[in-house]
């Protein structure tokens, strides 16, 4: 049913009460309704049947709510605040070839790791006077299993003559799995900060709608002087972590009141509705990267991947990447990293008894807050976080 209080679905249970009442309005207060009568039989088959339609409309009520949509049904939420679902990603990198002076590699040569992780050229490779040259590669499949280390693409899928050895010497980067459900809803929800323009939250809103970036933030001078940090007066500097460069100009345009100045150390040069060109600046923020030690004491029902999810319950709260190539928001920039906060997150890992827990950024472990710039962001990655466990 629908009311003033929402939905409420009727269940299995409901149904057989409601339709056992109305059996012995019916047919009298002596029927027999016992799951094992003729009658009773029936109303159990009609009560399991009827309740699928109420389980299907209590999903369709729930579907137009960003908390509780899941799928689909989130992707057709995202247009109403001006985003989408991040696709997956392929990752991307370069290679070193040797081999016979002046052979052209051509486009879509396969390479490969010893893991089996294959990685196809971007373009046509000439190798220079001396045997050598580089060329870009993409992952053939997309996920984060492409991020592989330097030095691991070493293989050449078919032979050639003419290319006698191959490495990258640096790791391949940017690949991503499809962005989940919760990361989603996490992006929905920073997204709608601000509307419209000209006012610092619609600024900030536009930035996080910018496929990439995962935090912002906006500091305005509005004296008439130069402040402390070098902004001129009635200006405003904007921090962003990831993103593409001309993409966050093009939206600092198109939200920024007409006449202030934006300021920062990226600068873009990028166009109006008439295509008359505009400087903006803006400044990447700077990552703070966190290292955390957790030790543990569970009971009975700590489950066999107990860990792993210790440590995408502190990568969720504090925000970076996931050992699945997931990336989370977490903390807003300028945020600190609050020890009791993180402590509660691994709490909701069922089987948790007891948490010791140590944090430390620039300096030492410490059992203390870590504190955080405006400018800055706090960042954990899977690898950066040591959980032991123990009965």
């Amino acid at each position: 049913m629908l009311d003033s209080q929402g939905f409420k679905r009727k269940r299995y249970a409901d149904l057989i009460v409601e339709m056992e009442a109305k059996a012995r309005v019916a047919y009298g207060e002596t029927v027999n309704t016992s799951e094992r009568s003729p009658l009773g039989i029936l109303l159990c088959i009609f009560a399991w049947f009827l309740s699928k339609p109420w389980e299907k409309a209590e999903d369709v009520y729930f579907s137009a709510y960003i908390n509780t949509a899941q799928g689909v049904q989130q992707d057709r939420l995202g247009p109403h605040v001006g985003i989408t679902r991040i696709a997956e990603q392929h990752a991307s990198g370069t290679v070193n070839f040797v081999g016979t002076a002046g052979y052209t590699i051509p486009a879509g040569f396969s390479v490969r790791t010893q893991t089996g992780i294959y990685f196809t050229t971007v373009n046509s490779v000439t190798l220079d006077g001396t045997g050598l040259g580089t060329g870009a590669i993409r992952a053939s499949v997309a996920g984060a299993r492409g991020n592989v280390a330097a030095g691991t693409i070493i293989e050449i899928v078919n032979p050639n003559p003419n290319v006698t050895s191959v490495t990258n010497a640096v790791a391949a980067a940017g690949g991503r799995e499809k962005e989940t459900d919760p990361e989603f809803r996490e992006r929905f929800t920073l997204s709608v900060s601000g509307g419209g323009a000209g006012t610092l939250d619609s600024i900030r809103g536009a930035l996080l709608r910018v496929p990439g970036v995962r935090a912002a933030t906006i500091i305005e001078n509005t004296s008439l002087l130069t402040d402390a940090d070098g902004r001129p007066g009635k200006s405003f500097e904007a921090y962003v972590l990831g993103g593409d460069a001309d993409a966050i100009a093009q939206s600092i345009l198109d939200t920024k009141a007409v006449g202030i100045e934006s300021y920062g150390g990226v600068s873009r040069t990028v166009t109006d509705l008439s295509g008359a060109p505009h400087t903006i600046k803006f400044s990447y923020a700077e990552e703070v990267a966190i290292h955390v030690r957790a030790n543990i004491r569970t009971n009975a029902q700590f489950p066999a991947d107990g860990n792993a999810q210790i440590r995408s319950a502190v990568i969720r709260y504090i925000g970076g990447e996931d050992s699945d190539g997931s990336v989370y928001s977490g903390l807003a920039m300028g945020n600190d990293v609050i020890y009791t906060k993180l402590i509660s997150a691994i709490y909701k890992v069922e089987g948790v008894e007891d948490v010791s827990l140590q944090m430390a950024a620039a300096g030492g472990y410490t059992s203390d807050n870590i504190a955080i710039s405006s400018n800055q962001v706090a960042q954990v990655i899977h690898s950066d976080i040591e959980v032991v466990s123990h009965a």
